[in-house]
């Protein structure tokens, strides 16, 4: 379901589970940015998975929606916006005597984090989808990386324009 910041309408819901019934998909999730939603929704138990903003330069998901969405019966959690739309790949963005971090470096810090299952990437071309797959081998950041990671997302996140 696409963006919902409350409890999709209850038309909308008895649809949707209709169509889940009646074998139209087999998961359902909901996008949204009003994180506070996701540990409320999740106690229903009706939703597979959430689509959450979450990045270096967004991390309120490790407080509001991680630490309460637990367990092997959790729903999924999906990131997109790993880059913050480009702005933590931007020399310009940076911390004074900072480097950007690459693409990679960006869904290495979101999958690093054990609440999230999947990180989207929207690759342009075959040299960005190469960016992304190396993610795969490099693994999870390491204690240091994740420091910096954090560092510049806190920059990005205080001398940027806000988004939503």
């Amino acid at each position: 379901m696409g963006w919902h910041n409350k409890t999709p309408a209850k038309r909308i819901m008895d649809k949707a589970m209709d169509m889940k019934e009646k074998g139209l998909f087999r998961f359902l999730g909901l996008s949204g940015h009003n994180r506070s939603l996701f540990p409320c929704l999740a106690e229903s138990r009706i939703f597979d998975l959430f689509h959450v903003r979450y990045n270096a330069a967004h991390r309120g998901a490790e407080q509001e929606i991680f630490p309460h969405i637990k367990g092997e019966a959790r729903p999924g959690a999906v990131s997109y916006t790993a880059t913050r739309w480009g702005q933590l790949l931007n020399a310009k963005k940076m911390p004074p005597g900072e480097n950007p971090p690459s693409a990679s470096d960006c869904y290495r810090f979101v999958l690093s984090n054990p609440g999230v299952d999947v990180c989207v990437c929207g690759p342009k071309d075959q040299v960005q989808m190469r960016e992304g797959l190396r993610t795969l081998e490099l693994g999870p950041l390491n204690p240091e990386e994740l420091s910096r990671m954090r560092k510049i997302g806190d920059y990005v996140h205080t001398h940027s324009a806000k988004f939503f």
